[in-house]
């Protein structure tokens, strides 16, 4: 595995971890401390949470800024310009994510 895909997949601490709000100051109980707990998170947590963080930014600021993943950021960006809501944004980030994880999980040896 190649050390920047080690650092995009390792385990963060509880700061560096991705809280899941509603909006401001209405914490959902989820949070994520890697990359896949985070693809987990997107298909448990509310819409309307995906909505609220995916349209201030915070996907990509959290994505460039903890996880260093400018691939993950650069495609959370094109989610953002398609305009989803609802299911769709789940399903798009679902997507995105996921298919970032795995070719990061086969960037081995």
């Amino acid at each position: 595995m190649s050390s920047s895909s080690a650092r995009t997949l390792r385990t963060l601490s509880r700061e560096n971890a991705f809280y899941f709000f509603t909006s401001v100051g209405n914490y959902t109980g989820h949070r994520a401390m890697s990359m896949e707990e985070f693809a987990n998170k997107i298909r448990k947590v509310q819409t309307n949470s995906l909505e609220f963080h995916l349209y201030r930014g915070d996907f990509e600021k959290w994505a460039d800024e903890v996880l260093e993943d400018n691939i993950l950021t650069e495609r959370i960006g094109a989610v953002k310009l398609l305009k989803p809501i609802g299911n769709a944004i789940r399903d798009q980030l679902d997507f995105t994510v996921t298919k970032r994880l795995e070719e990061l999980k086969n960037q081995t040896s």
